[in-house]
């Protein structure tokens, strides 16, 4: 595999950094690939540590070089994944620019998954273990910054075309944590099986995402009466002529929520590429194929939205659970949207073995999808009787929530762990799958087997 992007960095006069980091300015630094992260190698320079990035020193840093992607080599060695439609194997591969070890589901697209120990090891994913899900194979391989451009158009006062310095230096910065996750997150446990990216449970992380409101963005342009919706572009390809553009839509008023954002970064970093550097649309709560990457077109719509990926791609029945029988028709579809809550353990895999009439800590994460947690109950009873479990800090209402409890297996022999959330809108995970023909929202309450011995 080749170099990413790499490049060396020229500190420009513009960026006055000598008040804050006694260093004349104008120092050059080399930056190593294949994680071009410019900001963290100038911190380190200097024995700088920062929870949260300057919009200056992004902006700084983003112009001074591109960020690449180049082609993955083979993947380097085997997980397997307890999907009951197989296989079992998939490989492990650390090949992908600014990315560490991840479960290789495809290669063009790219489809990365998060190897789930990661998510036992704190309530935000880092960000070279956070999932990648792209929809057709053509993606840039760098970016030039200091070229790029974000337009708004349509249904508007004013046509915009804002550079990310005008993103960066002329908007309210707006910080918020908020899981992203693949509305096929789990897909390789439905049954019947169904077609599409056999996802484990992987397909999802939490991030804590900086960047502006899209709301600001749209008032700079003004939006027109009339208008119905919002569509987003990203800067992604169809791999022949007459495919789709991947484009999302959501409706006028939610899109103006004041919630929905344009990140620049996430968990204090410049996004990785593969992750949609330099923009991408966050929308919390919702699932993640609204989140479009390397976003580079907003259109104010006066219509109903009626392309491909928001009529017919990323529908689900409009039945409780998103639920219907296999090869059952004639069912309504809608398009997805809001999450629903999921939980898991996270320190102990299905499997495990603990001693028995010994305290043994079970703990993992929770979220309660479009609001917050309330709470997560456990059973060792196959679910006849529930115990509260104790939540960890809450980040956020859209984030992840660590939960833990302390249990003690009376007798050896084989347990059954069951976790349910409970969202703060009374919203239960059910104790039944459901199944569509798409594979989506799969949250049913989840179960581990524990050996006691």
């Amino acid at each position: 595999m080749g170099k990413a992007g790499c490049a060396p960095v020229n500190v420009a006069e513009s960026d006055t950094r000598a008040d804050v980091m006694n260093e004349p300015v104008g120092r050059r630094f080399e930056v190593l690939c294949p994680t071009p992260n410019i900001l963290e190698v100038l911190m380190a320079n200097h024995g700088v540590l920062h929870s949260m990035i300057t919009r200056r020193r992004l902006l700084a840093a983003a112009s001074a070089a591109s960020v690449a992607l180049s082609r993955p080599a083979w993947a380097q060695k085997m997980i397997d994944l307890p999907l009951p439609g197989g296989p079992d194997g998939r490989q492990i591969t650390t090949a992908f620019p600014q990315k560490g070890p991840m479960i290789l589901q495809r290669t063009r697209p790219p489809l990365l998954e998060t190897p789930f120990e990661v998510f036992d090891k704190g309530t935000f994913t880092p960000n070279d273990q956070f999932y990648v899900r792209w929809h057709w194979a053509l993606i840039p391989t760098d970016v030039e910054t200091d070229k790029f451009t974000l337009t708004v158009r349509g249904h508007v006062n004013q046509t915009l075309t804002l550079s990310l310095q005008d993103i960066l230096h002329g908007l309210p910065r707006v910080d918020l944590p908020a899981v992203n996750q693949c509305s096929g997150n789990s897909r390789g446990f439905f049954q019947p099986r169904v077609p599409g990216g056999e996802w484990a449970n992987g397909a999802m992380g939490n991030a804590l995402w900086t960047g502006v409101r899209l709301k600001d963005v749209l008032d700079k342009a003004g939006v027109k009466a009339g208008a119905v919706q919002v569509r987003f572009k990203g800067l992604d390809e169809p791999v022949v002529a007459d495919a789709p553009h991947f484009m999302k839509s959501l409706d006028i008023d939610h899109a103006r929520d004041g919630e929905v954002m344009i990140a620049y970064a996430m968990n204090g970093e410049q996004l990785p590429l593969v992750n949609g550097f330099p923009l991408r649309l966050v929308v919390p709560g919702w699932y993640a194929t609204y989140w479009v990457k390397m976003l580079n077109d907003i259109e104010v719509l006066d219509q109903p939205d009626s392309n491909y990926w928001t009529k017919v791609a990323y529908t689900i029945p409009d039945t409780p659970h998103a639920s219907i029988k296999p090869g059952e028709t004639g069912v309504k579809m809608i398009p997805i949207n809001r999450m629903v809550p999921r939980s898991f353990a996270t320190n102990i895999a299905s499997g495990g073995k603990v001693n028995t009439a010994a305290p043994v800590t079970v703990r993992g994460i929770a979220f309660g999808g479009d609001c917050g947690v309330e709470r997560v109950d456990f059973s060792i009873d196959r679910g006849q009787s529930w115990h509260q479990t104790q939540l960890g800090k809450d980040e956020g209402k859209y984030g992840f929530r660590q939960w833990q409890t302390q249990l003690t297996l009376p007798a050896p022999g084989a347990y059954n762990f069951l976790v349910r959330c409970t969202n703060s809108n009374g919203v239960a995970q059910p104790e039944m799958p459901n199944w569509n023909p798409a594979g989506f929202m799969r949250n049913v309450t989840e179960s581990i087997d524990i050996v006691a011995v």
